[in-house]
């Protein structure tokens, strides 16, 4: 067993782990400058996403991506953050990107946006005090054997089975963004789903390791019951190789605090494949937030990186 189905073991998915084909329901649909953003809603093993596609307006053979939004205690926010109707501009991702030719999925996390309310029926809680349905989500699941990261990365994959049944997509041209909690689950994804032929993750690249010696949070999506006694991020970015991986870090996040470490424990198996020159690390001054130097710098890339499909 190779190390992509062993972590896929350890999280409790099943590799391949997709689905025929996702239908999707339009909900609404909204002229902006450029390019077209549709509300739709699709199933995710009995759940109800929510996500804002966006299409450019020339549709034929297009690059596409996933993209992840951030957490920032802000489980208000979602998919309307990265498409720019909400929240910090530099998380505005989609609008770039669609102007480029993407076409851009952009689906709501569990407990975030409209997937705050919790599946038995309570309400979601006013503004930002949501923490307790989020925690609860990811403690049910584990007193059940179960994971939150499986459940984020089975979502996840069907947003990529989604992109890659429209007519007008590159199946060979897609990937998926995220920056801090979204950049966190761009980086286990990726390593489980080779359909994804490009990835940026931003301000996520941290060992556990580093994260429990400098007493830094774990998201709850990454309490995985025994996953560091074998495994570490690194190991996760070395499952993605040979396909293309940025990661973007700064000096003093303490969210990516290693990932220069995580680069060099990585290289090897990019190396290995002839593929260094896939793994990107752009490191920063400054915070864990975006700055406009960063946010340009991503959408630099993507728009270069992304359009070149499987190499």
């Amino acid at each position: 067993m190779n190390a992509r189905n062993e972590i896929a073991e350890a999280i409790g998915i099943n590799l391949p782990h997709t689905v025929p084909g996702i239908e999707y329901r339009l909900l609404n649909s909204t002229k902006e400058e450029g390019y077209t953003r549709q509300l739709i809603e699709y199933d995710s093993y009995g759940d109800k996403v929510l996500a804002f596609l966006l299409l450019p307006e020339i549709l034929d053979k297009n690059p596409a991506i996933l993209i992840n939004h951030q957490h920032n205690r802000e489980h208000q926010l979602g998919k309307s953050e990265v498409c720019g109707l909400a929240g910090n501009p530099l998380q505005a991702f989609g609008p770039e990107l669609v102007k480029k030719g993407f076409v851009v999925l952009a689906p709501d996390s569990i407990c975030f946006e409209e997937r705050r309310k919790l599946a038995h029926g309570i309400e979601p809680l006013p503004d930002n005090s949501d923490f307790w349905q989020h925690y609860n989500e990811m403690c049910y699941r584990i007193i059940k054997g179960d994971s939150l990261m499986k459940k984020v990365i089975a979502d996840a994959m069907n947003g990529i089975t989604l992109l890659s049944n429209l007519p007008f997509v590159d199946n060979q041209c897609i990937g998926t963004l995220g920056h801090s909690y979204g950049g966190n689950t761009v980086l286990f994804h990726s390593a489980l789903d080779e359909r994804i032929a490009f990835s940026c993750a931003s301000g996520s690249a941290c060992t556990y390791a580093n994260r429990m010696m400098n007493n830094v949070g774990i998201e709850m999506a990454s309490v995985i019951p025994n996953f560091h006694s074998k495994y570490d991020i690194y190991d996760l970015v070395s499952c993605i190789a040979p396909r293309r991986l940025l990661i973007v870090s700064a000096d003093d996040d303490k969210y990516s605090r290693d990932a220069s470490y995580i680069v060099e424990k990585a290289s090897p198996a990019y190396l290995e494949l002839n593929a260094l020159h896939n793994l990107y690390h752009k490191r920063y001054q400054g915070g864990h937030g975006l700055t406009k130097e960063r946010f340009d710098y991503i959408i630099d890339w993507l728009n270069s990186n992304g359009k070149r499909g499987v190499e």
